[in-house]
């Protein structure tokens, strides 16, 4: 019988560490060739490890949380002579014996001495029941609670005793219906404290929005904006659309104003290298679109905008939006950014103060479309008004130019043909 240890690979140019975030395998376990072991997440992207052998892992390099560095040991599988599973087949269990015929009045007698249950008692500890499996991690929890893992309900491989069980018997949820009883004589329920580890995307946007904060001297800019003729345009475009182009949203428009606000406004299309003091600006647009996951905020990107009608950009952004929801993102649609646009669909509020997307120099966000009365030409009359927040960087980027900046991108809006006409 051999070990074979994987080690941790390079999963990026560049990368020196990635975080464990989820384990698909226990130790124990037996894995074919190509199985997935589990997932590690760099600064870039989530990455699947596949195993390269076949046979029954013996141990893991850490627990989800971790951070490894590249050439660390992250699986041992144990391998026979032959490079197969080692695997044993299980003994027959004994047969068991029968049991003696009990004196039916020593059973009384002895029925008689046991104690009635407690009243509100969810289960009773059996003797002989089987031992139960979870993680050191999920055992010091329970111990630290005062629970015994035989009455939690395990839902990982083999009934495995879960984070989650846990939390679920503690907050009274199993499925038998039954509850954690509140210390006597309180009139209150009793205070659960959950402890969620900052793991995965969530640690990587917490590091980001900190490093932005930290390093970048925000300042934000609002400004009104009237998008009913903008609105008028769009339904008018998707009315009469062709069956294999996308539908078009309020983005691709707002991406085409940005980008023809750039072309007079270029320092906004940089990144600031601040340990060098040297600021990059692009003449190509390579932007940022924020999108919602389940697994936090991704920021996929748009390479050469620049080049792009509205038609390919809608399709771009649903595509881009799609794979990052599906957790199929890929590692070069992640990075090179050079401006980012975000929005929050219609939950973007009135006002918002977008965080820099480090280390680019502004960040344009898109809230939600109200309809209110405004005076056109001393008639009130009903328009869609939609405010423009930004934020940028000052230590590039003065207030004035912001303002400028901002407006332009609010009067190719408020006119769109000019949207399309050469500057």
């Amino acid at each position: 019988m051999s070990e074979h240890i994987i080690k941790l690979p390079d999963v990026g140019e560049g990368i020196t560490e990635a975080e464990v975030v989820e384990w698909h395998v226990n130790v124990g376990d037996v894995v074919a060739e190509d199985d997935l072991l589990g997932a590690v997440m760099t600064d870039k992207a989530a990455v699947d490890i596949p195993s390269p052998v076949a046979g029954v892992v013996s141990a893991l390099g850490g627990e989800v949380g971790d951070i490894l560095a590249v050439g660390a040991d992250y699986v041992s599988i144990e391998l026979d002579a032959g490079g197969a599973a080692a695997i044993s087949e299980p003994e027959p269990e004994p047969e068991p014996e029968p049991e003696p015929q009990p004196d039916p009045e020593q059973h009384l007698n002895q029925a008689a001495a046991i104690p009635p249950p407690v009243e509100g008692t969810a289960e009773v500890l059996k003797s002989d029941t089987p031992r139960v499996t979870a993680s050191p991690a999920v055992r010091r929890r329970a111990y630290e609670h005062g629970v015994a893992l035989h009455f939690v309900r395990g839902s990982g491989p083999a009934g495995r005793v879960t984070h989650s069980d846990l939390d679920s018997f503690l907050a009274g949820k199993l499925d038998s219906g039954a509850s954690v009883a509140a210390p006597q004589g309180s009139t209150l329920p009793q205070d659960m404290v959950e402890e969620i580890k900052v793991v995965g995307m969530r640690r990587q946007i917490a590091q980001k929005m900190q490093e932005a904060k930290r390093r970048i001297p925000h300042f934000s800019y609002v400004e009104e904006t009237d998008v009913t003729t903008l609105e008028e345009l769009r339904a008018q475009l998707n009315n009469n659309r062709k069956p294999d182009q996308p539908k078009l949203t309020l983005l691709p428009f707002v991406v085409l104003a940005l980008v023809r606000a750039l072309e007079e406004f270029p320092q906004m299309n940089a990144r600031f290298d601040d340990d060098a003091q040297i600021i990059r600006r692009h003449s190509r647009v390579h932007l940022g679109i924020a999108a919602q996951t389940d697994r936090g905020l991704m920021v996929p990107v748009i390479h050469n905008v620049q080049t792009m009608d509205v038609w390919a950009l809608a399709g771009k952004i649903s595509e881009l939006a799609e794979a990052a929801r599906a957790g199929k993102i890929r590692r070069d649609d992640l990075t090179g950014a050079t401006i980012t646009l975000t929005s929050l669909g219609a939950l973007g509020g009135i006002v918002t103060t977008p965080v820099i997307n480090y280390p680019e120099v502004a960040i344009v966000g898109v809230n939600r479309i109200v309809t209110r009365p405004v005076f056109v030409e001393e008639r009130v009359v009903p328009r869609k008004l939609m405010n423009l927040s930004s934020s940028f960087d000052h230590r590039v980027v003065d207030g004035f130019e912001a303002a400028e900046f901002i407006q332009r991108i609010r009067s190719y809006i408020e006119f769109p043909s000019t949207i399309f006409i050469p500057g």
